[in-house]
């Protein structure tokens, strides 16, 4: 079937508003500030967790990956990204700091030569995971939320079988590792009560061929990291650790996966409310996660995907055909 946008259902603008304006039980984080990690255009879960975060009056920072902070910047001040910064009040949403950030490197210690000399990080300093949180800390002071919207698997598209270790632990360290080095340099900064949310996949429990190279393993790695956190820094830093299990959205960055277009027509196939998911639905199951309406809720994997993690069959499986 040829999956058209009125079949698909509702479209990534039309997402439910968090504003505080509203009526009803609103999710209300006016004078809280957020710092959140992953935002490289206006298309991903991550920017969607900044805008719903930014309806519900929260105060948005942003770390963008360094190769891609310039061409992020300049599409920000052009106005490409003005449509999709609109905001429920008539505003436009804002971003108090830019900051350049690769969380594949702890300290500058960590970082090699041939990253280091590399023109795609030239004119950009202080962009290490220690570094951004000293500069937050100058910048912003103490924080209420973090967000983790990384990952990266160089090898994603070989299977299991045919992956390096090179490329495997590369696929943990940017995807997994990435969160604990966060909350170990954030955790200091955050305010009691505060949320740390990061974006899972559920092929860390369920076999999904053709998403490879280790991130099926650094997104397992990612779930248990986040029940251990919420213990760890639950008790040190006082905040909740929690998780969003997404599904397939068509982002820039999961085109890098190379199948994400058939997983989009799986999941609306065969999940149990039939429509194609959208982005600023997993940004305000985020934005629930971090307000107080969620303060009892931490360790937890938030399914956010049409509810197709609970199907068990394909239901447009060739198998199911009786018709002969």
């Amino acid at each position: 079937m040829v999956l058209t946008p009125q079949r698909r259902g509702m479209s990534v603008k039309a997402a439910a508003s968090t504003s505080p304006a509203g009526t009803g039980l609103p999710i209300d984080l006016r004078g809280k500030k957020a710092f959140i990690a992953g935002v490289a255009d206006d298309q991903g879960f991550g920017w969607a967790i900044a805008k719903q975060l930014a309806e519900a009056g929260a105060e948005i920072s942003l770390g963008v990956w360094v190769p891609a902070l310039n061409i992020f910047e300049s599409n920000y001040r052009r106005g490409k990204f003005d449509e999709n910064r609109k905001l429920a009040n008539g505003g436009l949403m804002e971003f108090a700091h830019i900051y350049p950030m690769d969380a594949v490197f702890d300290s500058p210690a960590d970082v090699p030569e041939d990253i280091a000399s590399n023109k795609r990080y030239a004119g950009n300093k202080g962009w290490t995971v220690s570094e951004t949180a000293d500069k937050v800390a100058a910048d912003v002071g103490k924080i209420d939320i973090l967000v983790h919207s990384l990952a990266n698997g160089p090898e994603v598209q070989k299977p299991l079988l045919e992956t390096s270790r090179r490329g495997y632990l590369a696929a943990l360290s940017a995807s997994s590792y990435s969160l604990i080095s966060m909350v170990q340099r954030f955790g200091p900064l955050m305010n009691p009560g505060g949320a740390v949310v990061s974006l899972t996949y559920n092929a860390s429990n369920l076999v999904i061929p053709g998403y490879g190279g280790g991130m099926s393993t650094a997104k397992a790695a990612l779930e248990s990291d986040t029940r251990v956190l919420a213990y760890e820094a639950g008790r040190k830093y006082h905040v909740r650790v929690n998780t969003i299990s997404a599904g397939p959205l068509g982002s820039r960055a999961a085109k890098a996966i190379g199948f994400i277009d058939d997983m989009i027509r799986y999941s609306y196939e065969n999940a149990p409310i039939q429509k194609e998911l959208s982005a600023y639905e997993v940004g305000a199951a985020a934005a629930f996660l971090c307000s107080p309406l969620a303060s009892a809720v931490t360790g937890h994997v938030m399914f956010v995907d049409n509810g197709l993690n609970t199907m068990g069959l394909a239901l447009d499986s060739k198998t199911l055909d009786r018709s002969e």
